[in-house]
């Protein structure tokens, strides 16, 4: 497999230049308004639009953090992908949980920025799809596991925030599904992501600290808290759904 050098795509990496180099993604701030299209990406990978304005979520999470974690942090990991995709025009054509499912298959000259880039490109596709404005509750075959599997919701919410604050530094914590529809609460370092473990990924909150830290400071338990009232159970239901199915990508 061609591969980048280390010492180019890690020369090319220093000092945040992907994080100027990514592509800025321009969305109304209208509550009403819907996002603008994003420019065309700059390779086989691309931020995905939000489906709701930077300030939908407010006051739970404020604008400026969205605006920052999806067009900054996000489109880093994205800048990053474009970079190694050119000399390794396979990454771009393969299906995302094929790889990161396999990381063991890639050439050890890019395994590590794959498994970190490709991993935090995963997990935030995922997260600006289970989050909108309003929040909710889950129901039917969703609710069901989680009194199955996970003691009931009140049992269930605070058992995945405990795990979200005892996550050392940075990281993810998750509800996975597995193929007959089992849930569990996981964390995972940095941006792992349970596909690296032949798992899915019901939904996750992430506990970096650009997630919420203009707003909570180092107050991870309120950010954790404050955020079930932006989960779109609605989408988790069609997640649920597609694991039990065997469709589900990331």
């Amino acid at each position: 497999m061609p591969s980048l050098s280390r010492r180019h795509f890690f020369g090319a990496a220093a000092g945040m230049a992907a994080i100027a180099a990514a592509p800025r993604l321009a969305f109304a701030q209208a509550p009403a308004a819907a996002p603008a299209a994003a420019p065309a990406p700059a390779g086989p990978f691309a931020v995905p639009p939000l489906a709701y304005p930077f300030n939908a979520l407010e006051p739970h999470i404020d604008a400026k953090t969205m605006e920052i974690h999806h067009d900054k942090h996000h489109g880093a990991y994205v800048a990053n992908l474009n970079t190694i995709a050119k000399a390794n025009p396979q990454l771009g054509t393969s299906a995302i949980p094929d790889v990161l499912g396999n990381l063991n298959a890639l050439n050890d000259d890019i395994k590590f920025a794959v498994r970190n880039n490709l991993g935090g490109h995963a997990n935030h596709t995922m997260f600006w799809e289970i989050m909108a404005p309003g929040g909710g509750k889950p129901e039917g075959e969703v609710l069901a596991a989680i009194d199955k599997d996970l003691g009931g919701l009140e049992k269930f919410q605070t058992d995945f925030n405990a795990a979200g604050g005892r996550q050392f530094g940075s990281g993810w914590v998750f509800v996975t599904v597995a193929k007959d529809g089992k849930l569990a609460i996981e964390t995972r370092p940095n941006q792992d992501n349970p596909i690296m473990d032949g798992k899915r990924a019901l939904l996750g909150n992430d506990v970096w600290e650009h997630a919420y830290y203009l707003n909570y400071q180092n107050r991870r338990a309120d950010y954790l808290k404050a955020w079930w009232n932006t989960v779109n159970w609605s989408k988790v239901a069609e997640r649920y759904a597609a694991a039990k199915a065997g469709t589900l990508g990331v």
